[in-house]
């Protein structure tokens, strides 16, 4: 588990993080998002222990990482936006660097290696020079090092960016394979990739800490929201929809037709009386108010991301 506990990050006068708190829940995909500069690479390398924070810690595990630093940087593997790639080494050789920084015992390097370029799909260019391969490959290269002593958790920094379609799907496919094993926490601006490997998202913007949220919530059929076109007058139309018992909400949206009133009606789908939709149905023909339209909305991601970054 790793966590960070009111964090703030500056950089001169300007503040990168302001009091920031969350926790990456143990065995989960986790997605981080925000718009360019909303702090999403500041809030990675100070959980990494690349930079500290100014005031605020880091939690690895119940540890905290300005006092366990060592103990706190074994259990977390980080790629960079940019991977750290000595372009002259092979790729076998860079690795077995990699696991000397690490302090994997000498006796089980080898064979830590070879896994590693199974998992990676790294084996038939083991022997390559890193600087003559393709960037997907080299992109896999920065995620093998990640994976260097086994740690726990990694994190990842735009792991995707840069790579042609091709290649993105690769990446996410090993990144959901990885999940498997091990807590993972990447950073992303696209966000049905978010949505399709992730269990959890977290949205920064403007140095804050705005949303939190588990994606599976956002097939939460325990309330149903509506959004309805009705022939009449806005105001009685509003009243008489918030009467009905399972009704929770009813507003006023922009009109886009004279004498067609615009109304979302977010509630309960359905109590002793029956379904709202037939309650509805009911109450407008009582009122002799026609609905031209009514159509079911439900939040994604995209929808989430630009109510809360706007």
């Amino acid at each position: 588990m790793i966590a960070l506990e009111r964090v703030t990050r500056r950089y001169g006068a300007t503040v990168a993080l302001r009091d920031v708190s969350f926790e990456i829940p143990r065995g989960s995909i986790t997605g981080l998002l925000g718009r360019n500069g909303a702090g999403k690479t500041t809030a990675l390398n100070v959980m990494t222990g690349y930079l500290p924070p100014d005031s605020g810690r880091v939690l690895v595990d119940g540890m905290d990482m300005r006092t366990h630093p060592r103990e706190c940087k074994r259990q977390i593997g980080y790629l960079p936006e940019k991977p750290p790639l000595y372009e002259e080494m092979t790729v076998t050789d860079y690795l077995k660097f990699v696991c000397d920084l690490r302090e994997v015992v000498p006796g089980d390097r080898k064979r830590h290696v070879d896994e590693i370029l199974e998992i990676c799909a790294l084996e038939e260019v083991r022997g390559r020079v890193i600087g003559h391969l393709s960037r997907g490959y080299r992109q896999r290269v920065g995620v093998a090092q990640a994976l260097c002593g086994n740690p726990e958790t990694l994190i990842l920094d735009e792991p995707t960016v840069g790579l042609d379609p091709r290649q993105v799907v690769e990446i996410r496919e090993l990144i959901r394979a990885l999940g498997a094993e091990h807590t993972v926490l990447f950073s992303s601006h696209i966000l049905s990739e978010v949505q399709q490997l992730c269990d959890h998202a977290l949205i920064l913007h403007e140095g804050r800490l705005v949303r939190s949220f588990d994606l599976k919530d956002m097939g939460n059929t325990d309330r149903i929201r509506l959004r309805l076109r009705i022939l009449g007058k806005t105001q009685a139309l509003l009243a008489a929809i918030r009467e009905i018992p399972c009704v929770e909400k009813a507003e006023e949206l922009p009109a886009q037709e004279p004498g067609v009133a615009e109304i979302r009606v977010t509630g309960r789908p359905a109590d002793s009386r029956g379904q709202l939709t037939d309650q509805l149905f009911r109450r407008m023909a009582a009122l002799d108010a026609p609905i031209r339209e009514m159509r079911q909305e439900k939040d994604d991601l995209e929808t989430v991301f630009l109510q809360v970054t706007a």
